[in-house]
């Protein structure tokens, strides 16, 4: 029992980022296992990446068994603007491309005694080459921060936690991302505003410091009926070393999806991707822990469903979204 509490108290400590100086620093970047299906959660430039209406609806609960951890909830929309003789890039017929692409977002995280909940907005201008696009994308947006610090048990009175704190920020972020029908690659900060709230003359900063994600993988069509798409995540924040993500997703048949991912020194994660019909997918993560937190949750759970329709004639698209 004495461990266990313990490791309470340093994660209670490590969501809160209690540091000397009196400055509280809000929740982290949230953290996803089936990114690479739908990548408008860690890139802008993703969104309307297919001329059709895509919707995809997220949750995760993260460290079953431990109290106050991560539950993230996600519902995206995007579409790419129709040109003359559009095409989508996961379809491997390039004419003329969508010149542009929009979307947007409602989300909710939850840790411990903090809740972001907000709304973002994307554009994405798509610069059309030969076999190839490359897409500039923005997002902007507002959230709302809340702190239930008065919730928090101390031995003795802290000002710190004895008034509730709630806010709406700002949140904005950019990315690129280039595109063939083989491979692609993408760098991004989702997140770059750090807004500043004073609450009972404290300093609480909305959001980690600014990550930096370098993405890209390669489709191997190994046979009509199955494919193999290795991938890798590059991660990058000021005080801390370089993490990574390693990928390996097939398709058997268009129809199954099956991968893996080794998070660095944090997880191992499987994943089955269902495609239920032309327009809708079911997918499901499943998150084996190897860091030191192992020993006190089963793991972490994610769900994803996906729908994809008004789809025009001229995009021909029939394959499952490879990325």
């Amino acid at each position: 029992m004495v461990g266990i509490n313990r490791l309470k108290i340093k994660i209670l400590f490590c969501c809160y980022f209690l540091s000397m100086g009196c400055q509280l620093k809000a929740q982290p970047e949230v953290m996803y296992s089936q990114y690479m299906f739908n990548m408008i959660n860690i890139n802008p430039a993703y969104a309307g990446n297919r001329v059709a209406d895509n919707i995809m609806a997220l949750y995760r609960r993260q460290w079953l068994n431990i109290k106050g951890a991560p539950i993230t909830y996600s519902l995206s929309w995007d579409r790419g603007l129709e040109g003359k003789g559009a095409q989508d890039i996961n379809s491997g017929l390039y004419g003329d491309t969508s010149p542009a692409g929009y979307g947007m977002q409602l989300y909710k995280d939850q840790l411990g005694i903090e809740t972001s909940q907000g709304v973002r907005f994307f554009y994405c201008y798509h610069i059309q080459f030969y076999h190839s696009t490359l897409t500039l994308g923005l997002s902007g947006g507002v959230m709302n921060y809340r702190a239930a610090y008065s919730e928090v048990s101390t031995r003795e009175p802290d000002r710190v936690f004895q008034e509730d704190v709630s806010a709406v920020v700002p949140t904005a972020g950019i990315g690129a991302l280039y595109v063939n029908r083989q491979w692609y690659v993408g760098l991004s900060v989702p997140s770059l505003l750090h807004t500043k709230i004073m609450n009972n003359n404290m300093q609480i900063t909305t959001g980690s410091d600014s990550h930096y994600f370098l993405t890209g993988g390669y489709l191997f069509d190994v046979s009509e009926n199955l494919k193999l798409k290795p991938s890798l995540m590059l991660k990058a924040v000021k005080g801390e070393p370089l993490r990574y993500d390693v990928n390996l997703n097939g398709w058997i048949q268009n129809t199954v999806g099956i991968g893996f991912s080794y998070r660095h020194k944090d997880a191992l994660v499987a994943m089955v991707q269902f495609r239920v019909t032309p327009q809708i997918t079911i997918g499901y993560a499943y998150d084996y822990l190897t860091s030191n937190l192992k020993a006190y949750t089963t793991g972490s759970h994610e769900l994803t469903l996906n729908f994809e329709f008004n789809v025009p004639r001229s995009s021909h698209i029939i394959s499952p979204r490879y990325y």
